[in-house]
């Protein structure tokens, strides 16, 4: 069905004048930021020893969670590796040896890399199994370093909780798993 003519509004640019056409007030526009930049106060983070203190629903390295019993929690439902926009997950399932599921994960493999920690792997996993946690001093000297495994992400489960730094995204809530909590 055609819209009618008489619902058709025409939309004309408008006329540039000459500094416009010089592009002059763009470019006052930043001389002025970068005169408002240089006169500043600056701030300087002595990294190592002064630890930045980050908002409560930062996202940082993957972890895989463990169930009560200890084993790892993904059902190898491949949700998580859908919903990624990077498609940096991939996931080999294999039979479960335990009586409770169906599958788990036989390999289970996040290329931290390639990751761009928006969170909807979080989002997606029905079982709450893999979390962005608020580590953010990740280093490798190769990209195989960077590549990681289900033993490397359920050991920073343990290094997590053993310091105490869980995310706070561990329950979910009406707003979902990324809302930041009430203070």
């Amino acid at each position: 069905m055609a819209i009618a003519e008489s619902q058709v509004r025409w939309v004309k640019p408008g006329k540039m004048t000459l500094a416009d056409k010089l592009y002059l007030p763009a470019i006052v526009s930043g001389l002025g930021t970068t005169l408002r930049h240089v006169f500043q106060k600056s701030v300087t983070q002595q990294f190592p020893e002064q630890r930045p203190t980050l908002p409560p629903n930062y996202r940082g390295v993957h972890r895989l969670n463990r169930d009560e019993e200890g084993r790892v929690k993904c059902v190898a439902c491949y949700m998580c590796s859908t919903a990624c926009p990077a498609h940096c997950i991939d996931i080999v399932a294999a039979p479960s040896p335990w009586a409770d599921r169906e599958k788990y994960p036989e390999i289970f493999v996040i290329d931290e890399l390639r990751c761009i920690y928006c969170g909807m792997c979080e989002q997606a996993c029905p079982c709450d199994a893999i979390e962005l946690t608020s580590m953010f001093d990740l280093t490798g000297l190769s990209r195989e370093e960077m590549m990681f495994d289900k033993e490397k992400l359920l050991s920073v489960f343990d290094q997590t909780v053993a310091a105490g730094t869980d995310p706070v995204r561990t329950t979910s809530s009406k707003l979902g798993v990324a809302a930041e909590p009430k203070m």
